[in-house]
């Protein structure tokens, strides 16, 4: 009877010994798909948000170009507004020059 009962003892030993090692394997299989799962979703976030980032940094560049442009066109017209300015204030006192003269 205690040989019966040492092998079944052993037998249930082994039993559980060889579950509790396929169950530390499931768990480190679990603990590592988990783990993949979580650096694929940090790598997807980084490049979203360089995404973002970039399309954020283009966007703004094309702001400033544009106003560049707007303000480089403004200053054209000014410009050619002073020049029309002075040819008629030119032309005022040519014009006052020769009245004088007659």
């Amino acid at each position: 009877m205690k040989k019966f009962t040492l092998v079944a003892v052993l037998a249930a030993a082994v039993s559980v010994a060889a579950c509790s090692h396929k169950a530390k394997n499931d768990t480190a299989e679990a603990a590592n798909s988990l783990a993949a799962d979580a650096n694929a979703t940090a790598a997807a976030a980084v490049n979203t948000v360089d995404t973002a980032t970039n399309n954020a940094m283009a966007s703004a560049a094309s702001t400033l170009d544009n106003a560049q442009n707007t303000a480089q066109a403004a200053a054209d017209k000014a410009g050619s507004a002073a020049d029309k300015m002075r040819a008629a204030a030119g032309n005022a006192m040519v014009d006052a020059g020769n009245t004088i003269k007659k």
